[in-house]
């Protein structure tokens, strides 16, 4: 008598259950996204109703038109600040992720040491302490200062991220480049730069992201309204219109979709560049 084949049932019914498990995580982290834009275009007064309105039925862009008039300026300054920050994490985390990769430093660990000890200290601490720095230096309410305090957090970070890639160039280019006549800083412009393309992408990408999402900096170094980005804008935009909240939710789409659109355009370098690096041969 034979035996009974074995049933392909209960390994069916697991893979539902993961697949619906997976769907119910997924829709419990979409759902602020879907109630944000599900807000932004309904009427003030359908946002309080009883029950709440799941579809928008009466859709309206008037809190778009609000948003643009209120934090359209703010927008533009986050921006600024933005690309100021990933120019200045580049320009300054590049050379010194090079110089530590290839160069027989001293101090090289100690100063990898404190790349990640800065990364570690509390936001407040560092806003703390440059508020008075800045007190005295004239940068408060000045969007360059804010440059420099948001790239507080972005420059160590890039460092570490890149030191990593540009462990990874094989030295034979390198020698083969000096070779060839060039010097150090040629190599490094014309060798070293775009052979860490994908690197620079994922570390500029989360420069702007870490600027793009400061709150504590801003708050802190910022009090006039011509030099205040996005966030505190939002955040003003509550005392001052707490009942306004479809154009609050607009707010906070138009100041989404900067950073999303990044995130999409770059998702392939940013795997490829967290990566690099964490696999020696």
């Amino acid at each position: 008598m034979s035996a009974p084949a074995p049933s392909s049932g209960a390994p069916a019914v697991r893979r539902w259950a993961t697949t619906v498990l997976a769907l119910v995580i997924v829709a419990v982290f979409l759902f602020p996204l879907y109630w944000m834009l599900n807000a932004s275009v309904q009427p003030a007064q359908a946002l309080l109703s009883i029950p709440p309105k799941w579809i928008p039925t009466d859709p309206t862009l008037d809190g778009y038109r609000a948003a643009f008039d209120t934090q359209g300026r703010h927008l533009l300054i986050s921006l600024f600040v933005a690309c100021g920050v990933v120019v200045l994490t580049l320009l300054l985390a590049t050379p010194l992720a090079w110089a530590l990769a290839r160069f027989r430093l001293r101090y090289a660990a100690t100063l990898m040491f404190v790349l990640l000890i800065v990364q570690m200290l509390p936001g407040i601490v560092k806003a703390n302490s440059l508020f008075t720095l800045y007190s005295h230096l004239g940068l408060l309410n000045n969007t360059i200062g804010l440059m420099f305090a948001q790239s507080t957090l972005a420059v160590p970070f890039a460092a570490v991220l890149l030191r990593s890639q540009l462990c990874d160039i094989p030295p034979e280019i390198i020698e083969a480049a000096a070779l060839d006549g060039a010097g150090t800083w040629r190599t490094f412009l014309r060798i070293v730069v775009p052979l860490s393309r994908n690197g620079l992408i994922t570390a500029g990408l989360f420069a702007f992201l870490f600027s793009w999402a400061d709150f504590l900096f801003a708050i802190s170094l910022t009090s006039r309204d011509a030099v205040t980005p996005v966030t505190v804008g939002i955040y003003r935009f509550i005392g001052a219109n707490a009942t306004d909240w479809n154009a609050l939710m607009a707010s906070a789409v138009l100041a989404s979709v900067p950073a999303a659109i990044l995130l999409i355009v770059a998702q392939r370098y940013i795997a490829v560049g967290i990566t690099g690096g964490s696999v020696k041969d």
